[in-house]
């Protein structure tokens, strides 16, 4: 805080006894003089206490006048009232005693007379206004000061004077983040991630509510923690809030805001204060105001930048303080406030990078929030308001958007400023120019502009002139090693003891942040105490850079190593051999790899970015010498392509060597993967090691595939999709359906899950057959509380009853799908799982799952236990009416929470439609869709439920009874059977059909069709008459290689290659048996299903098919002793009726001809 001295307010005139003409002038050190009687004022509004706002009238306290001025009640030239401290806290203050004896003994001895008590009672009622009046008083002038201190910046720095704040800030992207979250990676690599997230689904939070209760977290939130990295927004967010609260905007219960930064605790260091001491040495308001305790006050403390604090916050062995007037070190102060043994009404805002902020323990942190910065959307806010130009500034924000580091930092909003500061001079300067692509360039450019203003505004140059002086050269040399040795150590601001080490006094470290105060920057605390510090980390990391690579060109020393070769500097020195950067490059790459946590990864992008000869071309005249050749950069770009080759290399460390290249102007590895992406013809199995890693990258670096992300798009092959698990975990949503997923694929699932930076909330392994220990591995990482997946889809996953003995639903999980699944079994497991305390699940779909009746009785148990199901989807199960029933008893409680219950095709009569009606009578609040479709109704229980649907008292907003009938009341899917024929204007020539047209086989000879424009020429193929919309089921039996498919009619007839061929373009879905294995097969892409789903080749194979058209999917299912078990479903939306259809093979060794036949039901 800045030293601050108000100006002394004019004396205010009082007149205690209206009726008598007189008045008395009453001064007091704090404001606006404390008369109870007729208080005016004429500079100072009506204050407003406790957020209430007040009209002039209410704020004047007004009582009635004594009778005699002699008995001293209303009397404020009492010295004792006067010097009376303001301590509000758990105790009562009276006047001094002496004044009560004193009355006492003149009323005669120990007996009080009604009228002195009454006399006692008004002084302390006279004192507990005065008091109240000075706090409020004492507030009005704290938010004065507060304003005028936040209310103008320096944009771009933390730096008071410049643009009014309200203009330039930014709305932040602030999200919840629990403590498990808390990071120690390079922040550049923090960001990377949280770009890869931005437009997630994330609980975001204002600033005005962070202590704020929820119904998610109803305990009062005392101590909030608000971390984001270096630049992104912290101290603003705090100054902003600040000036908010200063002007009435916001937190308005708030009586007394009380900022502090660690950097002006840090020179306190050693000294000792009392809470209300450290209070009275900020913030002189409170000591002129006399308030030595604070508990009955709202009271917020901020501490920005508990990353800067250098004193030792030992939480667990500093000793204990509970006394606000005790007096300690500063260290002990904080740590009891802020873990509330001190002050323990106090409310508590920290501040800190992520590295740091776990030096606070999180059982003394109520809730943690994350600043991410800009989103897109405040990126594009903010340029649109530094450049007006609509066309400029769309070529800004294109030219960001291209450049994926830029677009990155540009999260950061100094780097925003930073940006527009270049941007705008090199569009000045060069309109048809080519705009900064790296982050190495743009920051030569920054640096360069820096300096051309120095020059102009300090040493009266003009345009034309050099802008690297000797004085400038010396400058940025010094500032450079300054970096680099704080950077070594750890140090973001710098005092003078640092400095001093440095070899820098404090004049000249006051002269640099006068002149380049866009670089360097100077801080004043109280005392005129100076600090130091660079405007943003990547400025300093780039000035360490600069000095690292100027000291190996001139003297050969590598600065990156701990101990320097003399030797090799007196070699360079002799011989004049000029050193090779190649060198230098390849150790600080080496080392960057080296590093667990990347604190080297953006430096290493800076130095290598320095050799380039377009970056050395603007620092001619500060760079004595270029150093970099072609042949040295060559070499550097082998040695990293090279390691990005490297097997254990992890997903972040390659990230930064493409960044890496892109520094280097190289992007050939990019370029070819680019290119056999956009081909279609991508095959990732024969990717070469940095081919695939490139992959990777570009994946990473897309917002579409991040998206969603489909595995199938590149191989199903296990190998494939180990190498894709860092774009599995930074994506929203992933499927992996139908990948033959192994306990390995599991572990490494898991791994995913558990990780905190993961991103994946919606999981599809549908279609596969998943093993028991892979099960069990996914289900330790769904417990893991970094999980946040929400949906989790394990239709047709073989589950069985010992796969689900691991299940636990004590996860985030909202959405789970186990349908196409045998659970009839393991219904009993499964209600266990939801009736845990700990199950957050919202819908659960279970279609096709074998249940019965049985099953509903378990399943009402826990739709009736306050479970937190809503949406509840039992399609395609044998529940009969007694099921319904089961169903409709859970319904009629009040803990049922059910609003969608979904039982089309489930052979429910009027009977089970009566219980439903039954219970949407008695607990009308829930429900509100109901699906019967498929089911027999009957014209009462239609007549019943469609009531309901227009009973206002019913909440029931959708109700489905069509298709209805009795022919819906049959066992299975095969209520849904339809009967086919083949149409013979599709037949090829080599398929003869049989004399009942219900047969098809292989043929060498071809038969005499003729001509017609729906015959498949190429393939051995047919298709089926029906047109397939709604519900249909049919079975037929197969031998040799046979597709089975179901395709538009207007699929491709002749024409190139094979895209006539069923499975073999975007109109058809298909499943292909051959010699008893199978795989599914669209546009060219198929699936192995795995072996478990197969069965022998000897004999004709029956395969039964499903279609709901209406729900997009397609459903293949192996039929044995009337028994179906699940091969496949595809999920897609059906955009037009089907039909049928079967394409034949043959081929040398098949033991039989090829043939099909349409089984009756």
């Amino acid at each position: 805080m800045g030293q601050h001295t108000a100006e002394a307010p004019p004396p205010l005139l009082t007149n205690l006894n209206p009726n008598s003409g007189s008045s008395i002038r009453v001064q007091s050190p704090l404001s606006p003089d404390v008369g109870l009687s007729g208080v005016t004022s004429r500079w100072s509004p009506p204050l407003a206490f406790g957020g209430q706002k007040t009209s002039p009238d209410e704020s004047l306290i007004q009582h009635p006048g004594p009778k005699s001025s002699e008995s001293g009640c209303w009397s404020l030239r009492s010295n004792q009232s006067m010097k009376t401290p303001l301590t509000f806290g758990n105790h009562r203050t009276f006047p001094d005693r002496s004044l009560v004896e004193d009355e006492g003994a003149a009323a005669g001895g120990d007996q009080t007379t009604k009228e002195q008590q009454t006399c006692l009672d008004s002084k302390q009622m006279d004192h507990h206004l005065l008091e109240k009046r000075r706090a409020s008083v004492c507030e009005q002038r704290l938010r004065t000061r507060l304003k005028t201190n936040v209310q103008s910046v320096l944009e771009g720095v933390a730096h008071a004077g410049s643009s009014p704040l309200h203009e330039t800030y930014t709305e932040l992207h602030i999200t919840e983040g629990g403590p498990g979250e808390l990071g120690e990676e390079h922040e550049f690599r923090q960001i990377e991630v949280a770009t890869r997230r931005a437009d997630r689904p994330e609980r975001t939070i204002r600033e005005k509510d962070f202590f704020q209760a929820t119904p998610e977290k109803p305990e009062p939130i005392r101590t909030v923690l608000t971390k984001g990295v270096a630049g992104i927004g912290k101290t603003s967010l705090t100054q902003k809030f600040t000036l908010d609260w200063a002007e009435g905007r916001t937190s308005q219960k708030i009586q007394f805001l009380l900022p502090f930064t660690f950097r002006e605790l840090n020179v306190l260091r050693g000294r000792k204060f009392s809470l209300v001491g450290l209070v009275h040495h900020f913030f002189v308001e409170t000591k002129e105001a006399g308030i030595s305790a604070f508990d009955p006050f709202q009271v917020l403390f901020i501490f920005d930048g508990l990353d800067e604090c250098r004193l030792p916050l030992d939480f667990r062995n500093n000793p204990v303080l509970s006394e606000v007037t005790e007096a300690s070190v500063v260290e002990v102060l904080l740590t009891n406030l802020i873990s509330g043994k001190l002050l323990p009404s106090a409310r508590i805002w920290i501040t800190s990078r992520p590295a740091a902020a776990s030096q606070v323990p999180a059982e003394f942190v109520d809730l943690v929030t994350e600043v991410r910065g800009f989103a897109d959307p405040q990126k594009e806010e903010y340029f649109r308001r530094r450049f007006r130009g609509e066309e400029q500034t769309e070529r800004i924000l294109s030219h960001i958007r291209t450049s994926r580091s830029l677009h990155v930092m540009c999260h950061i909003p100094v780097f925003c400023w930073v940006t527009a500061t270049v941007l705008e001079d090199v569009l000045r300067s060069r309109e048809a120019g080519e705009l900064p692509r790296s982050l190495t360039e743009m920051y030569v450019h920054y640096l360069v502009v820096q300096t051309k203003q120095k020059k102009r505004k300090y040493d009266g140059g003009t345009k034309a002139d050099p802008h690297w002086t000797e004085q400038n050269r010396e400058m940025v040399e010094s500032l450079a090693k300054l970096a680099f040795e704080q950077l070594q150590k750890g140090n973001l601001i710098f005092y003078e003891c640092d400095l001093t080490e440095c070899g820098i006094n404090i004049s000249a470290a006051s002269w640099y942040s006068g002149v380049f105060t866009q670089i360097f920057k100077k801080e004043t605390a109280l005392h005129q105490d100076k600090m130091f510090s660079f405007v943003h980390l990547s400025v300093q990391e780039f000035l360490a850079a600069l000095h690292v690579h100027q000291t190996f060109i001139n003297s050969g020393v590598n600065l990156l190593k701990e101990t320097q070769t003399s030797f090799l500097s007196r070699q360079f020195s002799k011989r004049f051999i000029k050193p090779n950067l190649h060198h230098l490059h390849k150790y600080a790459v080496d080392a960057a790899l080296q590093s667990p946590n990347g604190h080297l990864d953006l430096f290493l992008r800076f130095l290598l970015g320095l050799s380039l000869q377009t970056n050395q071309k603007l620092l001619q005249g500060l760079l004595t010498e270029g150093g970099s050749s072609s042949q040295s950069n060559q070499e550097t770009l082998m040695h990293i392509h090279k390691k990005i080759t490297e097997e254990e290399l992890s997903t972040e460390k390659s990230i930064n060597l493409f960044h890496c290249l892109n520094e280097l102007n190289d992007d050939s590895l990019l370029k070819k993967i680019q290119e056999v992406l956009t081909s279609g013809h991508l095959h990732a199995e024969k990717l070469s090691s940095a081919q695939f890693q490139a992959l990777v990258f570009l994946l990473l670096s897309s917002e579409e595939d991040l998206d969603v992300f489909d595995v199938q798009k590149f191989s199903s092959l296990e190998d494939v999709l180990l190498r894709l698990m860092p774009v599995v975990k930074a994506s929203s949503k992933a499927v992996l359906s139908f990948c033959s997923l192994t306990e390995r694929s599991c572990e490494a699932l898991a791994s995913v899950l558990t990780s905190r930076f993961c991103s994946l909330r919606d999981l599809d392994l549908s279609n596969n057959g998943l093993q028991e220990s892979g099960l069990e591995l996914l289900w330790g990482g769904l417990q893991s509380p970094n999980c946040v997946l929400e949906t989790l889809r394990l239709s047709g996953c073989l589950l069985s009853e010992k796969s689900l003995q691991c299940f636990h639903l004590q996860t985030r999980l909202r959405d789970l799908d186990l349908s196409n699944n045998p659970l009839q079994a393991s219904v009993q497991l499964l209600s266990a799982g939801l009736r845990g305390p700990q199950c957050h699940l919202e819908t659960l779909r279970l279609q096709c799952c074998g249940l019965s009746g049985e099953s509903c009785e378990l399943l009402s148990a826990v739709l009736s236990s306050s479970s937190s199901l809503t949406d509840l989807d039992l399609s395609n199960n044998d529940l009969l009416d007694a099921g319904v029933k089961h169903l409709s008893a859970a319904l009629k409680t009040l803990d049922c929470r059910l609003e969608s219950l979904r039982l089309s095709g489930c052979q429910v009569s009027e009977e089970g439609c009566v219980c439903l009606d039954a219970a949407l009578s008695s607990n009308p609040s829930h429900l509100k869709e109901l699906d019967l479709s498929y089911n027999y109704p009957g014209d009462l229980g239609t007549k019943l439920l469609s009531a309901k649907r227009e009973d206002p008292n019913c909440k029931l907003e959708a109700l489905r009874l069509e298709p209805a009938g009795v022919q819906w009341l049959g066992p299975g899917l095969k209520k849904y059977v339809c009967e086919l024929s083949f149409d013979p204007n599709t037949v090829h020539k080599n398929l003869k059909l049989s004399e009942d047209q219900r047969g098809v086989t292989f043929v060498e000879e071809e038969q005499p069709y003729p001509d017609h424009p729906d015959r498949f020429l190429k393939s051995h193929q047919l298709l089926c008459g029906n047109t397939l919309t709604g519900r249909c089921y049919w079975e037929a039996e197969l031998t040799g290689g046979v597709h089975v498919s179901v395709s538009y009619r207007g699929t491709m007839r002749g024409g190139e290659g094979n895209h006539e061929w069923f499975g073999g373009n975007t109109q058809s879905w298909t499943l292909y048996f051959s010699q008893g294995s199978y795989s599914v097969w669209h546009n060219k892409k198929g699936k192995t299903v795995p072996s478990s789903s197969s069965s022998s080749s000897s004999g004709p194979h029956r395969v039964a098919l499903y279609l709901d058209h209406p729900a997009g999917t397609l459903s293949f299912y192996r039929v044995s002793s009337d028994m179906l078990t699940h091969l496949h479903t595809f999920s897609t939306t059906f955009t037009e009726p089907l039909r049928a259809g079967f394409g034949l093979w043959t081929w040398s060794g098949l033991p039989v001809a090829s043939s099909v036949r349409l089984c009756s039901l």
